[in-house]
């Protein structure tokens, strides 16, 4: 018997499969809007993994070819690193330990690396490079097997002046061999192209820029004083390793001194990209694949449930003729997976194209994509592919369920259309949701400001739109549909109305794509504001001359342009804002090196307790925040720990209010000499005299500006818009992601439209039956999903500004400095207005297809 039972639960098990897959075959329209989602989810999740496979691998390839003949690394162990900066200032070492180390046994050659800042000016004058990867020169290893560039062209430089620069940026700065141009370190200098270098066998390292000098030169422009370096690196002789090499030189290395193997270095480097560039960026990528991916959960949610709903006869028959609950379940579950396997099958290929399309175009934006073949891993496929499956199938098992659930007597049902509504107990469990992710995320925000407190409750208030969706829907297309008039669109407005549970889960999509547009665009609008804010506050000077707004490229002002500018018989004051590093108590922080006595009349540094006079070489000031947290005040002494070794005792002298420009630690040039490295500005503020004309200081500030390799001067305002200028781009990227889950939200609309039209078949007919046109008909159907995608636009509006309301406020609890929030009213207005013309682009081909419907058979339809 037991046998007999096993093999009647194996042909029902065959018998559903093989009523799914009929089913499929027979409506395959039905499952298109859901392959299409599954697919464009699955295929940008593959392709960013690819991507990020591929770019780890190329660095990989590229350090250790750059690398392979260097067996070893000696540097110093002291090194002060600031949270955020990447790997820190390390203390240079003796250029001179180099002699030693080439007599040491088991040494082929040892040559000293010089390495600094140093910015290239092109052919037109502009800087190359310098918004984000750095720009890099040092001493031209005459070692072929220790240099990590190789000469591909022209020869190395022999005399001052002469330089090799990587090809790569010889391109982009249009220059060529032979050309003179400046070299900014920060103080210019001016270089002829003797040869162009690889690195790697590439033309560079994606837009990094690398200038190689004669030693002597290095020397003078990028260390503080002679005879220093960054590292020395070492080749071995025959028959020794790398790590006999590194055990052999420990002996001979001073204290603070240490020798790791070219392996470690080479190691070091790819995860300082991999750890920082690629981790960020990769994560970046997979944050907007899972967007993507929550708006095709609703969308395959959504089609699904229609299915079940008009399936409900057949369903009821299955029940009639002996189907049990689990087969009908099981039906709809492997029709499910039918799709998911070839949908997602499908979005594997789609997503190793978009990486291969992604190598292709970043070289065409000015990021080089390592040449080479795309590095395809198993779980760059495998999870993907269990995303997809675990999406689609996840997204169908509760209209699955349902479909178990209907009785053999829905049979005699005259109709399969789903006119299910909100129940009171959605309602009721939705008001309290809201209610409680309200409380948690105002907690996280007023109370005790939390990033990860009212990131639960945003989650939480996301949680309580979509659960409050249904009852929403009803009173939100009657406010919005009630201005329509006529009765086309009347009928579109009854039409959203009668399934709210479904015109809530086909606005939901569009929701959540609209909500985190809103939530980018609120919070750079507040971003840009603050920098505004923090400019009209903090700067009191009119005209701003420095590097770069965004990014952590360039070489930085020379520190000589500042009294260069203040000896203009035009200008009142000019003082640079230079940077340093320093332990204090033990953590890295960022000095600013200034002249603080003249700080403070371009400087809004708000009330000032003690003095800014005559801080001389062992003061310091100190902004308020950061005395509260380390509990200094006036008059208190602290010890700063700096690269080279030393540390010494400073005296607080002052502690300002504000900070924003400033920086948290202020100390004299005096006070930074003896431990600079390479010195440089990143701000000159400049004060105009009294009764000096804005363009004619300008102009007088540029022409001396000029001859310190042209850095821009800006008035106060352009300076505040360049501040903010890495926002837009950031948007314009984020707008260019997003579209996708914007582009899936409209499948789900249409797909949801598409699915109406065949399941009121006979109403159609019917209506034209008794005089409606098919221009009314077709309208009728774009306003139908116009008030579809204007619910889940108003809707996405609100969700997206409340939480970009909470990102900036717990944002502003978590630091230091005054946040503001900002609505801004016509990007928001650009943003109602696609949604509302994405509805009805999305309704074009079910209108069409509604339109062409033979009357006859319509009404004759079941």
């Amino acid at each position: 018997m037991s046998t007999a039972r096993t093999a009647r639960g194996g042909g029902r098990r065959f018998a559903a499969l093989r009523l799914s897959l009929s089913s499929l075959r027979a409506h395959k329209r039905r499952f298109a809007g859901t392959f299409t989602a599954v697919l464009l989810g699955v295929a940008f999740l593959t392709g960013t993994l690819v991507m990020g496979d591929t770019l780890r691998a190329s660095f990989d390839s590229l350090f250790g070819s750059a690398a392979a003949g260097t067996d070893a690394v000696v540097r110093s162990t002291s090194v002060v690193t600031v949270a955020g900066e990447g790997q820190g200032t390390r203390r240079p070492v003796d250029a001179s330990l180099a002699g030693t180390l080439r007599d040491t046994p088991g040494v082929a050659a040892a040559e000293p690396q010089i390495q600094g800042a140093g910015q290239l000016v092109a052919a037109d004058g502009e800087p190359i490079g310098g918004k984000g990867p750095p720009t890099l020169a040092g001493n031209w290893i005459g070692d072929t097997a220790l240099n990590p560039y190789r000469l591909a062209e022209g020869r190395a430089p022999q005399k001052s002046g002469e330089v090799v620069v990587n090809r790569g940026a010889a391109k982009t700065g249009g220059l060529k061999i032979g050309d003179t141009t400046t070299l900014r370190t920060p103080d210019p200098v001016r270089v002829t192209v003797v040869g162009l270098a690889t690195f790697g066998g590439e033309d560079g390292m994606a837009q990094v820029t690398y200038t190689g000098m004669t030693r002597a030169d290095a020397e003078k422009h990028l260390t503080p004083k002679p005879g220093e370096a960054a590292s020395i690196l070492v080749r071995a002789g025959p028959g020794t390793s790398q790590q006999e090499l590194v055990d052999a030189l420990a002996p001979v290395l001073p204290a603070g001194v240490e020798a790791i193997t070219g392996q470690q270095s080479a190691e070091e480097n790819t995860d300082m990209i991999s750890g920082q560039f690629l981790t960020l960026f990769t994560v970046f990528l997979l944050v907007f694949s899972g967007v993507a991916l929550l708006v095709s959960v609703f969308s395959i949610h959504n089609t699904f449930a229609i299915v079940v709903a008009q399936r409900t006869r057949e369903n009821a028959l299955l029940r009639a003729l002996g189907a049990v609950r689990r087969q009908v379940v099981g039906t709809t579950l492997a029709e499910a997976a039918a799709v998911a396997v070839l949908a997602s099958a499908a979005g594997l290929l789609g997503g190793i194209g978009v990486a291969a399309g992604l190598q292709a175009l970043f070289p065409a934006v000015g990021f080089p994509f390592p040449e080479g073949d795309l590095v395809v891993s198993g779980l760059s496929l495998a999870l993907p592919f269990a995303v997809g499956l675990l999406v689609c199938l996840g997204s169908a098992l509760l209209p699955a369920v349902k479909a178990g659930r209907t009785a053999p007597l829905a049979a005699l049902r005259e109709t399969a259309v789903d006119d299910s509504g909100a129940s009171r107990r959605r309602a009721l469990t939705g008001a309290g949701l809201l209610a409680v992710a309200l409380a948690v995320t105002l907690t996280g925000v007023l109370v005790t400001p939390s990033i990860w407190l009212a990131g639960t409750g945003a989650v939480l208030v996301l949680a309580a739109f979509v659960v409050l969706g249904p009852v929403a829907s009803s009173v939100a297309v009657r406010v919005l549909g009630g201005p329509l008039r006529g009765v086309t669109r009347g009928l579109a407005r009854r039409n959203a109305l009668r399934s709210p549970r479904r015109t809530a889960a086909t606005a939901t999509a569009l929701m959540i794509g609209v909500a985190v547009v809103s939530l980018f665009t609120v919070f750079g609008a507040s971003l840009k504001a603050t920098m505004d804010d923090t400019v009209s506050r903090s700067f009191a000077g009119d005209l701003a001359v420095s590097t770069p707004a965004y990014g952590a490229g360039g070489s930085g002002l020379s520190p000589r342009l500042a009294p260069a500018i203040a000896a203009l018989p035009e200008v009142e004051t000019a003082v640079g804002l230079g940077k340093g590093v320093a332990e204090v108590d033990g953590e890295g922080r960022a000095l600013t090196v200034t002249d603080p006595a003249t700080l403070s009349r371009s400087f809004d540094l708000g009330t000032v307790r003690g003095s800014l006079d005559g801080l001389g070489a062992n003061g310091i000031a100190i902004s308020d925040a950061e005395a509260g947290k380390v509990g200094l005040e006036p008059g208190d002494t602290t010890e700063l720990a700096f690269t080279d070794g030393s540390r010494r005792t400073f005296t607080v002298r002052a502690v300002y209010q504000e900070s924003e420009l400033a920086g948290s630690y202020v100390v004299t040039r005096e006070a930074w000499a003896p431990h600079r490295t390479q010195d440089a500005d990143t701000l000159v503020s400049v004060t105009l005299k009294d009764g000096v004309a804005a363009d004619d200081g300008r102009a007088a500030v540029e022409t001396v500006a000029a001859q310190y390799g042209n850095p821009e001067v800006q008035s106060r305002d352009e300076y505040a818009e360049a501040s903010a200028g890495g926002i837009d781009m950031m948007l314009t990227l984020v707008y260019a992601l997003l579209a996708l889950a914007v582009v899936i939200a409209l499948l789900g609309i249409a797909n949801t439209l598409t699915l109406a039209v065949h399941e009121r078949t006979r109403e159609l007919g019917l209506l034209r039956a008794v005089g409606q046109t098919r221009a009314q008909l077709r309208a009728m159907v774009r306003w139908e999903s116009v008030l579809v995608a204007a619910f889940g636009t108003v809707g996405g509006l609100v969700l997206g500004g409340f939480l970009g309301w909470v990102l900036v406020e717990a944002s502003e609890g978590a630091g230091d400095s005054p946040f503001a929030f900002a609505l801004p009213p016509l990007p928001l207005a650009v943003v109602a207005l696609v949604g509302l013309a994405a509805g009805a682009l999305a309704a074009w081909r079910p209108a069409r297809r509604a339109s062409r419907l033979d009357v006859l058979r319509a009404i004759a339809t079941e």
